[in-house]
């Protein structure tokens, strides 16, 4: 499965566009590393426990949107885009959502 055609229009053609595909996936605050993080944040540097909870939940939604792809037969999907939407102030949750067009490549 191709993420997607090279840059510079090299490599396979696109034969056939399949339709839109996508995946999404559902990250919350953590009471432990919201605390770590708020402390990061005051003697400067890098929230490494939200990096990688926001890491894995794009490496999910990405891996959603190829399994969707290949059940409509496709073998590779452009045009991909990622999108980070925080889901209520209070509640703490973020989803990251991915979209593309699947794509059969010749």
């Amino acid at each position: 499965m191709l993420p997607a055609p090279a840059a510079d229009g090299s490599g396979p053609r696109v034969q056939r566009y399949l339709g839109v595909v996508h995946g999404e996936a559902i990250i919350g605050a953590n009471i432990f590393r919201d605390m770590f993080s708020s402390v990061r944040d005051v003697v400067g540097g890098r929230a490494g426990g939200y990096e990688r909870a926001l890491s894995g939940a794009r490496d999910a939604a990405l891996a959603d949107l190829i399994e969707s792809a290949k059940e409509m037969g496709a073998d590779g999907v452009i045009g991909i885009d990622f999108d980070y939407e925080v889901l209520g102030e209070s509640n703490g949750m973020m989803m990251v959502a991915v979209s593309g067009t699947a794509v059969k490549m010749g």
